[in-house]
């Protein structure tokens, strides 16, 4: 019975760590999702802005202007990666695998312990039987 508990737990705890990673993905889609929309807007704005400061008050070419807004989008493109990329496990999810884990090796142990046990008690029945006769 103990192997069929210990599978059970196991299954619980690798339910639980999947649902607190499904959740912590939902969250961070949907975190990703609104900020593009805002930086899409930021984008639209800030470029009229700048490309106007740039090419009328700096009196820059338009390949110059072109070239110092790509860079800068490129950098702010950067930086919203290194955020993203950031994310770890929640303390959840980092122990629900540790409960799966121990069960599972506890599965492994009592079914070896229950492996070992039949031979011998057959062993035991075996000779038992033979004492009778």
């Amino acid at each position: 019975m103990r192997p069929i508990r210990l599978a059970r737990i196991a299954a619980e705890a690798e339910g639980v760590r999947l649902r607190a990673m499904m959740t912590r993905t939902v969250i961070r889609a949907i975190m990703a999702v609104i900020a593009v929309v805002f930086v899409l807007g930021a984008l639209v704005f800030g470029h009229m802005a700048v490309w106007y400061a740039i090419r009328i008050g700096l009196d820059q070419s338009y390949l110059a202007t072109t070239g110092i807004l790509g860079g800068a989008d490129l950098l702010v493109a950067v930086i919203l990666l290194l955020l993203a990329s950031q994310s770890r496990p929640s303390r959840v999810e980092t122990e629900a695998r540790e409960v799966r884990r121990r069960a599972i090796e506890g599965i492994g142990s009592a079914v070896t312990l229950t492996q070992l046990a039949l031979p011998v008690l057959r062993i035991a029945t075996g000779m038992r039987r033979r004492r009778r006769i």
